[in-house]
C-alpha cells in the first residue's frame, strides 16, 4: 500500500503513549496520587491502566504541578511526550521531529515502558504520518484503534514481530483493490 493511503491516527498514538507512561509511574508516588485527585471521576483502576481521553491529556499538558511531582526519569519521559505531541502529532510538524521521536523512545526505555504496537508504529513508520497530523479526523482512527486493541489483546500486551505482521496482514486483507503478482494455478481434472 502507498503511504498516502495509510492513515495512522495521532489521537490513538497519544492515547497509547500516555497509557504506557502512566502504567510505569510509581503507584505510591506523588505524581500518581496527584492523577487520582486531579481526575476524581475516573476510577483508580482506569488510572492504573492509563486510560485517558484527549481532554484529560490536554489538561495534564497545561498542568505545571504534575510535572514537578515527577522524578527525574519520569520527568524526562513526560517532557519528551509533550514535545512529540506538540511538535509532531499536532497541527505543525517540527523540522527535528525524528529527533523528538527518538528522544521519546529512549526516555520511555529508561523509564521501563513496554514497546506497544502504537509505539512501534510511531518509531518505524514516521513516513506514514501526514504533514499535519491535526487534519486526521478521529473517524479515521476508530477502525485502527479497534484493530490494534484486538491484536494487543491477542498478544497479551507483549510486543513481537509477529504482532506487527498480524496487523500488516489485516491491512492487506482489508484492501479491496489489491493486485496479486501470482495467481494460484489449479489443475482441472
Amino acid at each position: 500500500m502507498e503511504s498516502k493511503n495509510i492513515s495512522i491516527p495521532p489521537l490513538h498514538i497519544k492515547l497509547g503513549l500516555i497509557k504506557n507512561f502512566v502504567k510505569k509511574l510509581d503507584r505510591n508516588g506523588l505524581a500518581f496520587k496527584y492523577l487520582v485527585t486531579k481526575f476524581p471521576k475516573i476510577s483508580e483502576a482506569k488510572i492504573k491502566e492509563g486510560v485517558f481521553v484527549a481532554p484529560q491529556i490536554r489538561q495534564l499538558h497545561q498542568d505545571e504541578i504534575f510535572e514537578h511531582l515527577l522524578n527525574d526519569v519520569d520527568k524526562e519521559a513526560w517532557i519528551s511526550f509533550r514535545e512529540v505531541v506538540n511538535n509532531f502529532l499536532g497541527n505543525k510538524r517540527a523540522e527535528n521531529y525524528v529527533d523528538l521521536v527518538t528522544n521519546l523512545l529512549s526516555s520511555y526505555h529508561k523509564m521501563g515502558c513496554n514497546m506497544s504496537l502504537k509505539l512501534h508504529f510511531l518509531h518505524s513508520h514516521l513516513n506514514c504520518f501526514p504533514e499535519s497530523c491535526g487534519k486526521v479526523s478521529d473517524e479515521h482512527g476508530e477502525r485502527f484503534h479497534q484493530q490494534i486493541s484486538l491484536i494487543e489483546k491477542r498478544y497479551q500486551g507483549k510486543w513481537s514481530a509477529r504482532m506487527l505482521a498480524d496487523y500488516c496482514w489485516t491491512v492487506i486483507r482489508d484492501a479491496t483493490q489489491l493486485d496479486y503478482k501470482r495467481e494460484a494455478k489449479r489443475k482441472h481434472i
